[in-house]
């Protein structure tokens, strides 16, 4: 279950289709937006998945009253003689005749037609066909399948259609059918030196230690010490033991390094940004705090102005805060409204501030925001004016991620959606509504997408369990994506990644995929989980990572194959000492649990920080420090404290350090 994002924006349209539109929302076939928090209040009332059931056998209800506290009928509930006799269907004056109550069940169970008929003849006649006694009740739970007595008998399961669906009958696959590893063409990307650097050998593996020994002695030519140094840079790749915890109250949303790596920032979802001094990696400073004013459910995403003097952040609302990070600037912070109510009459359904915003993103020049939508659409925002530029609907679906190709130029436009699509915008044609070109190939939602910043590479998740790597020289033309007509191809069209898992064996290649590369192993769920490329100076680009729900980072080669894991679960485990005051979710056993939603590798140092929901009920949240480091023991590591608060303080009392 996406336990924590966000509710469902005000004044949205209608829609007819039933899946989780985006982050936060379920839609129902009335039109209705609810939020996840509005789920969470149904299932604690007692709603396990079998009131629908219930509530279409005539003759049966459920009483609110009593499953208020989500309590399921115990044993003692159903055996209790002392419980309302209209309940039983007993019949008073055999009572008042000397009859046992429990005997007259049991004679009209005998009597009776056998249980798994009744219930039969109940769906099939729709309309009230009797009651079932408690005896009969009990029979049927005690049935050894249930789903077989319901479903088996081909004569019978016309009745239930109408409830249960159509019985897929699964037919086998040929289990060939997911992405080669290693990928072909991601191999090739690896030679020819567009990500990272290659040994001559590629048959001769070298500690990094011995490639350091050969640095240091200056073996070899130019070339070859170039291409050496260059190795021993990309192959340090973090490890799972946290060089510090930072504790939150609440979980963790996003974070993100600058690009020059002095700065980073973190998102939780008490509405507040955490800004840190990061100039040395490995001994953070607390820069300053802001908050945003009118938040719903949570902050959805941030942005840093390519200066690094500016913070943009938002929530799930049509304004945009935008902060000074300069520690001295202890004003407000200021507000830009993305919804400026003039493209209200061409959007009927929508009235002002009713949209949410779910990422925003500063352009190269830092005078443009972009921002993807819950009105299916792209916002583009003049800063310098505080006017909309384009207000664009081009999607069918919330638009979950945007960025911009290449930092250097404001003009191409990425937007992912969960219409399972992703498109690419010319800023100079924006106002046609046309895009200029479209990835096909998600079979599910779009999570989030980044662009390498050179113009032509782009990454996304998918909620179908994907991250796919996509070339812009090989999206699809506009017109040949309408002539495709691409349709989202989810499992049956109810597949709710906040709450399920994902089907493997439903999974299909999409026949009009488009992308370099699939990767795959990690888990798309519960929330909108970032994907990020490695940068440039201190990896040369090699590896691209993503957060992922079962607790780790995942970090893949070009080709596919897996460079290594970061278990952040492992690494925090036990680390906050459990309080009256933590959450318990419905869906949550009570113990610690771990979703990364977000990871950021510094750019010049190897070094990389997971953004995670974390703790006892997955309640709280922490930002995770990971290093390369060869040795556990080294003497050279900093002695700082492992487990501190927000402010960077350790607090004994609560918090411990790392036992991995």
């Amino acid at each position: 279950m996406d336990t924590h994002d966000g509710a469902g924006a005000a004044g949205s349209r209608p829609r007819t289709h039933r899946y989780a539109p985006a982050d936060g929302h379920a839609v129902t076939d009335d039109g209705a937006e609810h939020s996840e928090m509005d789920s969470r209040v149904e299932e604690s009332q007692g709603d396990h998945g079998y009131a629908p059931f219930l509530y279409s056998m005539p003759g049966t209800y459920i009483d609110d009253d009593d499953d208020d506290d989500g309590d399921d009928m115990d044993d003692d509930d159903l055996d209790d003689d002392d419980s309302d006799d209209d309940d039983d269907f007993v019949d008073e004056e055999d009572e008042e005749d000397g009859e046992d109550a429990d005997g007259m069940e049991e004679d009209d169970f005998e009597d009776d037609d056998d249980p798994m008929e009744q219930i039969m003849g109940l769906f099939r006649d729709g309309d009230r066909a009797g009651l079932l006694t408690r005896g009969q009740l009990m029979a049927l739970l005690r049935h050894r399948d249930l789903s077989n007595a319901l479903f088996n008998n081909a004569a019978d399961e016309d009745g239930f259609m109408g409830i249960w669906g159509p019985r897929r009958n699964r037919q086998p696959k040929d289990p060939n059918r997911f992405p080669k590893v290693p990928s072909e063409e991601g191999t090739q990307l690896m030679r020819d030196g567009a990500f990272g650097a290659n040994d001559c050998d590629l048959h001769v593996k070298k500690r990094i230690s011995r490639r350091m020994l050969e640095r240091e002695l200056g073996l070899g030519d130019g070339e070859q010490r170039k291409r050496n140094n260059d190795i021993v840079t990309q192959s340090m790749i973090p490890g799972t033991r946290a060089e510090q915890i930072i504790h939150y109250d609440d979980p963790v949303y996003s974070d993100q390094f600058s690009d020059d790596g002095n700065f980073f920032f973190s998102c939780c979802q008490d509405f507040k940004v955490r800004m840190y001094d990061t100039s040395n990696p490995y001994k953070w400073k607390h820069y300053k705090t802001v908050s945003y004013p009118w938040g719903q459910w949570t902050l959805t995403d941030a942005s840093l102005s390519p200066n690094n003097r500016w913070l943009a952040y938002t929530s799930i609302q049509s304004m945009v805060s935008i902060a000074p990070t300069d520690p001295n600037d202890t004003g407000d912070p200021y507000t830009l409204d993305l919804d400026d109510g003039s493209r209200s009459a061409e959007f009927g359904w929508r009235s002002r501030g009713s949209f949410g915003i779910w990422s925003i993103r500063f352009s190269g020049d830092g005078r443009e925001l972009v921002a993807g939508t819950s009105a299916d659409s792209i916002v583009v925002y003049d800063i310098e004016s505080r006017q909309v530029l384009h207000h664009v609907q081009g999607h069918d679906d919330h638009v979950n991620a945007v960025c911009f190709a290449d930092k250097s130029s404001p003009h191409i436009v990425y937007s992912g959606s969960d219409d399972s699509t992703i498109k690419v915008w010319d800023r100079r044609s924006m106002g046609s509504g046309r895009e200029a070109g479209a990835f096909v190939g998600h079979l599910e939602g779009l999570t989030y997408i980044d662009s390498k910043g050179d113009g032509r590479y782009i990454l996304s998740n998918g909620k179908d369990q994907s991250m796919k790597l996509w070339d812009l020289r090989m999206a699809k033309s506009s017109a040949q994506f309408r002539e495709e007509n691409p349709q989202r191809r989810n499992i049956g069209g109810t597949f709710d990644y906040r709450r399920e898992a994902y089907d493997e064996e439903e999974w299909d290649p999409h026949p009009n995929d488009n992308c370099v590369v699939t990767f795959r192993g990690h888990k798309v769920l519960r929330t909108l989980i970032r994907c990020h490329f490695s940068p440039p100076s201190s990896t040369n680009s090699r590896y691209v990572y993503s957060g992922s729900a079962d607790g780790k980072v995942y970090i893949w080669n070009l080709d596919a194959t897996l460079a290594g894991t970061i278990d952040v679960k492992k690494a925090t485990m036990g680390t906050r000492r459990r309080d009256r005051h933590t959450r318990r979710w419905f869906d949550e056993p009570g113990g610690w649990g771990t979703c990364v939603r977000d990871a950021s590798w510094h750019p010049s140092a190897p070094v990389m920080v997971a953004s995670s929901w974390n703790g006892y009920s997955m309640a709280r949240g922490t930002c995770t420090l990971h290093a390369f480091n060869e040795s556990p023991d080294d003497e050279g590591d900093l002695d700082m404290p492992r487990s501190v608060n927000a402010m960077l303080q350790p607090e004994p009392e609560a918090f411990q350090d790392s036992s991995y």
